[in-house]
């Protein structure tokens, strides 16, 4: 990426964080900053929109209850490509953001490797050299752009059919309907990982923070990079931390047994 694009995200980047600030409290480190969040925000909401309305025109059945909310069929057929536009501009400032740390490395082509233990949760930690953002992150992400590509061309396409042959408005439905289908897949495993499977990862896109626990379990190397420690030392001292609550616990139990088994027939 150009220097003079680095140097407008950097720029951005200052002055989002002279309008917001983010908190970050002892044993917390910064995940998001203000900009990055405002961005994937946005991505998402005209992504929504998109979404929503564009349901809305491809099934009569939906139309019934979607197009209202976007105030009728007319309505939503005309608003339906300029959420498209919101989206394709909010991302293309979130694909500049985030391309850097987007970069497919070694350590993702290790991640895919155990896609299966991953989805499974066989594994309580991720391997020492996942950073930033991992394998799995990554090829959402490079799907949404080259998703985003494809609703661009086809996206204008549909929207000045009458100067294209009809052939070409046909292929373009197809595909822009694959891509929403790929994009709408990949947004539920999204969901699904930045809530259930990945406890504190949505925090991170609202207050832009996450626990030090949390980085030396999903992105160790990350971890190890904005701390300087290690991230499995990090992990033996937590294990070692809750065993000893857990004896401490045990004992307080052993000692209430050990009263009330000692006053006259269990009573006060």
């Amino acid at each position: 990426m150009s220097t003079s694009t680095e140097e407008f995200d950097r720029e951005a980047r200052g002055e989002f964080a002279r309008l917001g600030k983010t908190r970050v409290h002892r044993g917390e480190l910064l995940r998001h900053p203000v900009y990055t969040r405002f961005l994937h925000w946005s991505v998402a909401i005209f992504f929504i929109l998109s979404l929503l309305s564009g349901f809305a025109i491809y099934s009569p059945w939906l139309f019934r209850w979607l197009a209202p909310l976007f105030g009728g069929g007319a309505r939503t057929r005309a608003l339906h490509p300029w959420f498209g536009v919101g989206f394709e501009v909010f991302f293309l400032f979130q694909f500049i953001n985030w391309f850097a740390p987007m970069a497919w490395t070694a350590a993702d082509r290790h991640w895919l490797r155990r896609l299966k233990e991953y989805a499974t949760n066989e594994d309580r930690l991720e391997t020492e050299d996942v950073g930033f953002f991992n394998g799995g992150q990554k090829l959402y992400f490079w799907a949404i752009a080259i998703s985003a590509v494809l609703f661009l061309i086809t996206g204008l396409l549909l929207w000045f059919d009458h100067v294209v042959a009809r052939w070409v408005v046909a292929v373009s439905y197809v595909l822009h309907d694959l891509a929403a289908l790929v994009m709408l897949g990949g947004f539920i495993i999204h969901i699904y990982e930045g809530t259930a499977h990945q406890t504190g990862t949505f925090r991170s896109m609202i207050d832009g923070t996450v626990t030090e626990k949390w980085a030396w379990t999903h992105h160790p190397a990350w971890y190890k990079v904005v701390t300087g420690r290690d991230p499995r030392e990090a992990y033996g001292r937590e294990k070692r931390r809750q065993a000893e609550r857990q004896r401490a616990i045990d004992e307080w139990e052993r000692k209430q047994d050990a009263i009330d088994k000692s006053k006259p027939n269990g009573h006060n």
